[in-house]
């Protein structure tokens, strides 16, 4: 396959399906109880380095009690999947745990503006970037969960993205046309919310999934973070929901309110007065890290943080909003 052109940014992940073949053949399939907390989690699995990524889709289904977990264990030096990334990204870049990012969507929050916060981090020089479309990225993983090196697509054709990604212009066999090959991406931990899981990780996902069962079957390890646990039997009463299965997933985290503070589709509107106490709290650097010790390092857990946050009393006024019908 002749290829015609080439993008000049820094691949992170080698895309070798046989050297991640390698990895995958020793990791156990067996059903066994993958109930630990989020600390164990993250302790036994997101080591400074590796490589991580996040389900979820902007400030929806987030697994933010990982990405607390994260910052309070001081990782450094990782490797993120910025694939839809948003309030997930600010904590992160708050926390300074990685220094090189495969780009898509950073930084922004949405209709709520920018986090000052994680520019500053970004415009710092401590940061490597390579930037991919959102399709890109999930056209990558979903490579890698086919076990292949390669995905073809048409998306970045004749845009500075792909000038500033790591993807090839290769010519394609049968027409001859232009079509953009981007690398496999097995991420070495994948954390991913959802609605509700088994003690062995067979998982339901109510809405949209984005590229999370890709991700799922192209990451390395899986910390699932769910919003309550079921007996296995109700997930074999509907096995057609199951998602994401056991045998891709390492670890179970029963997290209510979970994605707090973003949206969790049909269970909890996401909380816009908390989010605009971050990007006000970010315009001045020294009240920012008084802000961060306050509801992250200063609490053991991310139970205690949504206590900080409100407790259940704000957790209900969420639910109503998201449940909210018109008279």
């Amino acid at each position: 396959m002749k290829v015609l052109d080439e993008g000049v940014n820094p691949l992170f992940m080698d895309p070798d399906p046989d050297k991640a073949r390698e990895f995958f053949r020793g990791k156990t399939r067996a059903m066994i109880d993958k109930r630990m907390s989020a600390k164990e989690a993250v302790e036994k699995y997101v080591t400074d380095g590796c490589y991580f990524a996040i389900g979820g889709f902007g400030a929806n289904r987030i697994p933010n009690a990982i990405v607390h977990e994260i910052v309070r264990q001081r990782r450094r030096n990782l490797g993120f999947l910025g694939h839809t990334s948003t309030h997930d990204f600010q904590v992160l870049a708050a926390g300074k745990v990685f220094n090189r990012v495969d780009a898509a969507y950073i930084v922004g929050l949405e209709a709520r503006g920018l986090s000052r916060n994680a520019r500053r981090y970004m415009e710092s020089g401590e940061v490597e970037v390579t930037e991919w479309t959102n399709y890109a990225l999930a056209a990558r993983l979903r490579a890698a969960a086919n076990g292949v090196s390669f995905e073809l697509t048409r998306c970045m054709l004749g845009t500075d993205t792909f000038k500033m990604s790591a993807a090839k212009v290769v010519e394609c066999p049968f027409t001859g046309k232009k079509l953009v090959a981007v690398p496999a991406l097995w991420p070495d931990v994948a954390a991913i919310h959802v609605h509700e899981a088994d003690m062995y990780g067979n998982c339901v996902i109510r809405g949209i999934s984005v590229a999370d069962r890709e991700l799922a079957r192209a990451s390395k390890r899986v910390i699932i973070t769910a919003e309550r646990l079921v007996n296995n039997a109700e997930i074999r009463n509907d096995p057609g929901a199951t998602a994401i299965p056991f045998y891709v997933v390492d670890a179970v985290v029963e997290v209510p309110y979970g994605s707090y503070p973003g949206n969790m589709p049909y269970l909890y509107f996401s909380d816009e007065d908390h989010l605009s106490e971050w990007l006000e709290a970010e315009k001045d650097p020294e009240e920012f890290e008084k802000f961060l010790d306050y509801y992250i390092y200063s609490v053991p857990t991310f139970e205690d943080y949504l206590v900080r946050c409100g407790g259940l009393k704000r957790m209900e006024e969420l639910q109503k909003l998201e449940n909210l019908v018109d008279d």
